[in-house]
């Protein structure tokens, strides 16, 4: 359930902007969400190769080239959805909890 979460949250990120992964963690980090490196580098591959992700390289002033991820078209319909998935959880978890 978590990684499901996790994904919903990072897709909710890069629909706002394009981001480099340690401002994606920072972001996360942010809200509580903790997240390491070693979790978040597959699962943005795992994304990219779905075709729900896409990248471009940004040269860097004081490094290598960071990539930095966006969403692509599918991933803003992917999202759609998730968001419609993630409203009847919540909507079912709360209907159970006030029981």
């Amino acid at each position: 359930m978590r990684k499901g979460v996790l994904e919903f949250c990072i897709l909710q990120l890069l629909k706002q902007e394009e981001m480099y992964p340690s401002d994606i963690i920072s972001a996360l980090k942010e809200s509580k969400l903790i997240v390491v490196e070693g979790t978040l580098y597959p699962l943005l591959t795992r994304l990219k190769n779905a075709g729900i992700l896409d990248y471009r390289w940004e040269e860097s002033k004081t490094g290598p080239p960071r990539k930095y991820y966006k969403l692509t078209e599918l991933g803003e319909k992917f999202l759609i959805e998730l968001r419609e998935t993630w409203t009847e959880l919540n909507n079912a978890v709360n209907r159970t909890i006030r029981k």
